[in-house]
């Protein structure tokens, strides 16, 4: 598995030394990306992905933060119950995530920990835990200014319009998989392609579905008219994740 290991800022200032063996791997969402790229890239499972940031669906956004798991380096005197213990996995997850064929662990070795965001269970004194919080509290709130502002640079222009979206795949019976205007869905489960009704929404017009991303209008339905649209997702688990709901679209060419 790749190693892109970032130690966590909080666990420094609060833990000091001891969370110097800790860390996260952690991706941040590019416009184009989806869960199963990512999974691909990590030598993961889009399950895994969805049950570690406790995602409630497949739909991801730029800018946007993945765990994809944690790295632990055992020190001297560390045994499997110990580690198991600090980050309440059992002894049994832990070699099955790092194929242990034994309980034997040496010193500087690399645990994988799957499925926990990073607890550093070292508990600094009141004081400096509240100079923590305080200090926490006033970079919280000048990141979300930041990033509030960096996504309004971001947003995509063009014409915004408000509809009603549900969702589709092409694995469905007697679906043949390809759009009205010729993207081979079945050929590309990933696409990010959505349908349309022509008269509001004109066909090959490029698009940014809140909550879903950047789009083409490339195909039509029977049941979509007027300000309503139908997002393709891999499959059915997405579509019945994803339900209906009303977003907005921005027309952006």
């Amino acid at each position: 598995m790749k190693k892109l290991v970032a130690a966590l800022a909080t666990s420094v200032i609060i833990a000091g030394a001891a969370a110097s063996t800790v860390s996260a791997e952690e991706h941040k969402v590019q416009k184009g990306d989806n869960l199963w790229d990512i999974a691909d890239e990590y030598d993961t499972t889009v399950e895994d992905l969805i049950d570690i940031n406790e995602l409630k669906t497949t739909v991801i956004h730029p800018k946007q933060k993945l765990f994809i798991n944690e790295t632990y380096m055992v020190e001297k005197d560390d045994t499997l119950i110990d580690i198991g213990k600090k980050f309440d996995v059992t002894v049994e997850d832990i070699k099955e995530w790092n194929d242990l064929e034994s309980n034997l662990i040496v010193i500087g070795q690399e645990i994988e920990i799957k499925g926990k965001n990073v607890v550093q269970k070292d508990k600094p004194s009141n004081k400096i835990a509240k100079k923590s919080n305080k200090n926490e509290s006033a970079n919280t709130q000048k990141t979300s200014t930041k990033e509030s502002k960096s996504q309004e640079d971001d947003s995509p222009e063009g014409k915004t319009i408000s509809v009603k979206a549900t969702a589709y795949t092409a694995d469905c019976d007697g679906c043949s998989g390809v759009t009205s205007t010729g993207v081979n869905l079945n050929e590309n489960p990933n696409a990010k392609v959505i349908a349309v009704d022509p008269n509001v929404i004109p066909l090959g017009s490029k698009v940014y579905v809140e909550g879903y991303g950047y789009a083409t209008a490339a195909d039509i339905g029977g049941g979509i008219n007027g300000n309503e649209i139908d997002i393709h997702v891999p499959t059915k688990d997405d579509a019945y994740n994803w339900g209906v709901r009303t977003v907005d679209v921005t027309i952006i060419k």
